[in-house]
Protein backbone atom coordinates (compact mmCIF):
# COMPACT_ATOMS: atom_id res chain seq x y z
CA UNK A 1 0.00 0.00 0.00
CA UNK A 2 1.15 3.53 -0.73
CA UNK A 3 1.97 5.79 2.21
CA UNK A 4 -1.04 7.47 3.80
CA UNK A 5 1.32 10.10 5.23
CA UNK A 6 3.28 11.56 2.32
CA UNK A 7 3.67 11.06 -1.39
CA UNK A 8 6.81 13.21 -1.50
CA UNK A 9 9.89 12.09 -3.40
CA UNK A 10 12.07 13.69 -0.73
CA UNK A 11 13.25 12.58 2.70
CA UNK A 12 10.95 14.04 5.33
CA UNK A 13 13.93 14.60 7.63
CA UNK A 14 16.64 16.22 5.52
CA UNK A 15 15.04 17.04 2.16
CA UNK A 16 17.42 14.93 0.06
CA UNK A 17 16.03 12.59 -2.59
CA UNK A 18 14.24 9.71 -0.83
CA UNK A 19 15.61 6.35 -1.89
CA UNK A 20 13.83 4.19 0.69
CA UNK A 21 10.67 3.88 2.75
CA UNK A 22 10.69 3.86 6.53
CA UNK A 23 7.92 1.77 8.06
CA UNK A 24 6.78 3.73 11.12
CA UNK A 25 5.96 0.50 12.91
CA UNK A 26 8.56 -2.20 12.37
CA UNK A 27 9.92 -5.36 13.88
CA UNK A 28 8.78 -8.96 13.63
CA UNK A 29 5.18 -8.31 12.53
CA UNK A 30 5.23 -4.52 12.57
CA UNK A 31 6.53 -4.09 9.04
CA UNK A 32 3.64 -6.08 7.53
CA UNK A 33 1.20 -4.11 9.70
CA UNK A 34 2.69 -0.79 8.53
CA UNK A 35 2.63 -1.93 4.92
CA UNK A 36 -1.03 -2.97 5.18
CA UNK A 37 -2.08 0.48 6.44
CA UNK A 38 0.41 2.67 4.57
CA UNK A 39 2.25 3.69 7.74
CA UNK A 40 5.50 4.58 6.05
CA UNK A 41 7.38 7.69 5.00
CA UNK A 42 9.90 8.56 2.30
CA UNK A 43 13.45 8.70 3.63
CA UNK A 44 17.01 8.83 2.34
CA UNK A 45 19.45 6.05 3.15
CA UNK A 46 21.46 8.31 5.46
CA UNK A 47 18.54 9.25 7.68
CA UNK A 48 17.25 5.68 7.59
CA UNK A 49 20.23 3.48 8.36
CA UNK A 50 23.55 4.78 7.06
CA UNK A 51 24.34 8.11 8.71
CA UNK A 52 27.74 8.24 10.39
CA UNK A 53 26.28 9.14 13.80
CA UNK A 54 23.52 7.08 15.44
CA UNK A 55 21.57 10.20 16.39
CA UNK A 56 21.31 11.11 12.70
CA UNK A 57 19.45 7.96 11.66
CA UNK A 58 16.14 6.42 12.64
CA UNK A 59 17.33 2.86 13.20
CA UNK A 60 19.79 2.28 16.01
CA UNK A 61 18.46 5.37 17.80
CA UNK A 62 16.06 4.22 20.55
CA UNK A 63 14.28 7.57 20.90
CA UNK A 64 13.77 7.97 17.17
CA UNK A 65 12.48 4.40 16.89
CA UNK A 66 10.02 4.96 19.74
CA UNK A 67 8.79 8.24 18.24
CA UNK A 68 8.38 6.51 14.88
CA UNK A 69 6.11 3.87 16.41
CA UNK A 70 4.13 6.49 18.31
CA UNK A 71 3.55 8.42 15.09
CA UNK A 72 2.52 5.21 13.34
CA UNK A 73 -0.10 4.47 15.99
CA UNK A 74 -1.38 8.06 15.95
CA UNK A 75 -1.79 8.02 12.15
CA UNK A 76 -3.46 4.60 12.32
CA UNK A 77 -5.94 5.86 14.93
CA UNK A 78 -6.62 9.03 12.93
CA UNK A 79 -7.29 7.07 9.75
CA UNK A 80 -9.66 4.63 11.48
CA UNK A 81 -11.52 7.55 13.13
CA UNK A 82 -11.93 9.17 9.71
CA UNK A 83 -13.46 5.87 8.56
CA UNK A 84 -16.06 6.28 11.33
CA UNK A 85 -14.74 3.83 13.91
CA UNK A 86 -15.14 4.56 17.61
CA UNK A 87 -12.00 5.03 19.73
CA UNK A 88 -12.51 1.87 21.79
CA UNK A 89 -12.91 -0.20 18.63
CA UNK A 90 -9.84 1.45 17.11
CA UNK A 91 -7.75 0.62 20.19
CA UNK A 92 -9.05 -2.97 20.25
CA UNK A 93 -8.27 -3.44 16.54
CA UNK A 94 -4.78 -1.95 16.90
CA UNK A 95 -4.00 -4.22 19.85
CA UNK A 96 -5.36 -7.29 18.06
CA UNK A 97 -3.44 -6.63 14.84
CA UNK A 98 -0.24 -5.18 16.26
CA UNK A 99 0.02 -6.82 19.69
CA UNK A 100 0.81 -3.69 21.71
CA UNK A 101 0.49 0.05 22.11
CA UNK A 102 3.01 2.86 21.70
CA UNK A 103 0.92 5.81 22.93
Amino acid sequence: MKSTISDSEYCLFCGRKATQEHHLIFGSSGRAFAEKYGLKIPICVGCHTAAEFVVDRIHDNAKAERLSKMLGQAIYERDRALEGMQLKDIKDKFLKENGGFYL
